[in-house]
This record gives C-alpha cells, structure tokens and sequence, in this order.
C-alpha cells in the first residue's frame, strides 16, 4: 500500500472521549499543516480491545501506515510525520532537539497529569488527589507560555500541535485562571489546518450515526 493511512474507530459513542478529541485528529491535524496527503480508514468499535492488536497492541486509536511502515501512539506518529515537513520540525539541530523536548513534555510532564485527572473528575471524586499535581505542571506551563508564542524554535511545530491539542480538553481549559494558556489554546485552535482536521473527524462519526440509524430502521 502506498502513502499515508491514518487508521480510527469507525465509529464512538458520545462520552469519553469526546467526539473531537479522539487522538486520529491529532495526525490529522499534522497531515493539513504539512500538506500531506492522506487517506482515513477505520477499524470497528465493536470488539476494539482484539479486534486491530496486530496493528496496535493496546487495542487503541489511531495507527499509521506509511506505505508499509506501521507506527502505533500518536506521539509515535506526529514524530514520523514532522520529519517529513518543515512545516512541523524544523531542519536545524538545535530546533529539531526543541522541537522534541516539547513534545515529550506535552506527553510525559503535561499529559501524563491532565488524563488520569480529567478521569477522576469525570468520576465525580469529591477530592480529586490530582488536583494538587495538575495545578502545579499547569502553572509551570503558564509561566512557559506568559513569556513566548512558541514552545520551540520561534514558531509553531508538531510540539505546539499537540500540546495544544492536550490543553484544549474543556475540564483542562478551563482549571484555573492561566490567560496565556488560555490565548495559546484559543490561537492554535483556531488554525485552519485543526479546524478541517476536527470537521473531517467530527463527520466521520455523523456519517456512521445515520448509518447505524439506517441499519436500527431496517
């Protein structure tokens, strides 16, 4: 198979995680800054956690193949792709090395909080353990981004696409009073290259609720 397949659920329910947040958008995401062409395909909900473990030992979304070369996490895959356009990393030594640190921050200092906390809170814990944590990484991070635009390089790269993507989950945005935060979410979600990306995933899942309906009636 030649060029690029981003792999997902053919279908989610609404709930968690929320249709928009699931983590194919990130590599969509990358693919439209990039202008890199791609095509979406889509393994069942139904039976997720066996149905796809050749591809992804976890039983999760998304997976890329890349003619071929199969790369499982998100993180994995907006790697592979920002070596592919400067667009996401640039060419430099010193930037592509920013570039990293930044996003394994978003992924292993930022996330690594923000998920199991979010889980907790959606729970519906009277005293969330986490809060305590999450408050301090985000307050470091607001300090980060109160003095720059960018996490790396002076512009934007794949670090600032999926920390932004992190920091976009509505109970994470709104935690606190972190303006800068709040500005850096509100700019990069506002790209044109997120907003198809989110469309594009957003109508995926509405095609597949009018056929699940169509399937019910008949």
């Amino acid at each position: 198979m030649g060029g690029l397949t981003l792999w997902t659920y053919d279908w989610v329910p609404e709930g968690a995680p929320p249709r928009g947040f699931v983590r194919d958008l990130r590599l969509r995401w990358a693919c439209e800054e990039a202008g890199l062409a791609y095509e979406v395909r889509t393994v069942p909900f139904e039976g997720r956690a066996t149905n796809h473990l050749a591809r992804q030992p976890f039983g999760q979304v998304p997976f890329l193949d890349d003619a071929g070369l199969q790369i499982f996490e998100s993180g994995a895959g907006l790697l592979h792709l920002a070596r592919k356009s400067e667009a996401l990393m640039p060419p430099d030594s010193t930037g592509q090395a920013e570039t990293l640190q930044w996003t394994i921050a978003a992924l292993n200092s930022i996330e690594m909080v923000s998920v199991p906390w979010w889980f907790l809170t959606i729970s519906g814990a009277a005293d969330n353990p986490l809060t305590g944590w999450m408050g301090q990484r985000l307050g470091q991070l607001e300090e980060v981004l109160a003095a720059r635009d960018w996490l790396a390089a002076g512009h934007f790269t794949v670090a600032d696409l999926l920390m932004a993507d992190v920091l976009r989950v509505p109970q994470v945005r709104a935690f606190g009073e972190r303006p800068a935060s709040e500005a850096y979410v509100a700019r990069l979600t506002d790209r044109p290259a997120f907003r198809k990306a989110q469309a594009d995933q957003m109508r995926l899942f509405a095609a597949a609720d009018a056929a699940r309906a169509g399937n019910a009636a008949g």
